[in-house]
């Protein structure tokens, strides 16, 4: 189980309090998409990914942006115990899409770059330790089918 401090906690919620998860969710995955190509390979079924500019506006990115955040909202909500709550998802990701775990890796990596962007000069080091300590937590959760 994580400790997490009441630093820790306020911070999260508040990070997730100033950002719009239709605009951060999509901006991330785009980020992941473009910078690390090879993690296109598992949104086959999401037609055009061929450039920055056809992924950037391939609405079932942007939607899947959307879930991606809107699923973080989850452990926010259950900071005590994200491993249970992403439990159903990790063993989807694992399972039945074969996703390697590293990729959640970069997609928490394309997350901070966004929020810190969206959050500017708030995205002190102390928010960003305590943003980055949350993602690796979530990434550990998601990825755990693995180890």
């Amino acid at each position: 189980m994580v400790e997490w401090t009441d630093f820790e906690r306020a911070t999260i919620q508040d990070i997730f309090s100033k950002i719009d998860p239709d605009v951060v969710g999509p901006a991330a995955l785009v980020r992941c998409l473009v910078v690390y190509p090879w993690t296109q390979r598992y949104f086959g079924k999401f037609g055009n990914l061929y450039n920055a500019a056809a992924i950037t506006s391939n609405p079932n990115v942007i939607a899947h942006g959307k879930v991606v955040l809107n699923g973080l909202q989850r452990a926010v909500k259950n900071m005590d115990n994200i491993k249970a709550t992403y439990a159903e998802l990790s063993v989807l990701h694992s399972e039945k899409l074969n996703v390697d775990p590293d990729n959640f890796k970069l997609l928490a990596e394309c997350l901070s770059i966004v929020v810190a962007a969206q959050l500017g000069k708030d995205f002190t080091g102390d928010v960003q330790a305590a943003f980055q300590k949350f993602l690796a937590v979530v990434v550990s959760a998601l990825g755990r089918q693995y180890h």
